[in-house]
């Protein structure tokens, strides 16, 4: 019984240690790199989306601005989440959009702060660190370094596996 035990003692930890090792390995323990950007976040254009995320509605403006966005070479794709559903049939209010275009028909998104915090990410998205855990690493941030946001968090899509996120830097009165 003893020997099974320490056998199973041994799996186990040979299993947490293996799933450490994958965790490290897709970026897990990759640190969210924080720093200050002297200049105006970046003008977006884009649609906003409000309703439930099972909606088809949700697919269907993300697909319009992943059209356009298919179209402009090295644009890439930003989301502000303005109310994040807690649930599948909470109401959430989304808008997606492009840096750098004009587009008529859509929604032109300005931020006249003079300056902004980016947090840069890159790990797998099986283990990159969810919108309230960077949005908590940014606020800590702004607070140790007596910077006050304006509460935008804009996510900026580089790749599956690299993201940042804008939050910009209310001014000072």
């Amino acid at each position: 019984m003893k020997k099974r035990l320490t056998v199973i003692a041994i799996a186990l930890a040979i299993l947490a240690g293996l799933g450490y090792w994958l965790y490290d390995r897709l970026g897990g323990t990759n640190p969210i790199q924080i720093s200050v950007v002297n200049t105006n976040p970046p003008t977006l254009i884009g649609m906003t989306y409000e309703g439930t995320p099972q909606d088809e509605g949700l697919g269907e403006t993300f697909a319009k601005i992943e059209a356009i966005l298919s179209t402009q070479p090295g644009k890439k794709l930003h989301t502000i989440y303005e109310v994040e559903p807690a649930g599948k049939l909470d109401t959430m209010r989304v808008f997606v959009g492009l840096e750098g275009i004009q587009v008529d028909s859509l929604e032109v998104r300005r931020f006249t702060e003079d300056s902004f915090l980016i947090a840069s990410l890159e790990a797998n998205r099986w283990v990159m660190p969810g919108p309230a855990k960077v949005q908590q690493k940014l606020k800590e941030y702004a607070e140790a370094n007596n910077i006050a946001l304006t509460g935008v968090f804009i996510d900026k899509i580089l790749s599956e596996d690299k993201v940042q996120v804008i939050a910009p830097i209310a001014r000072s009165k």
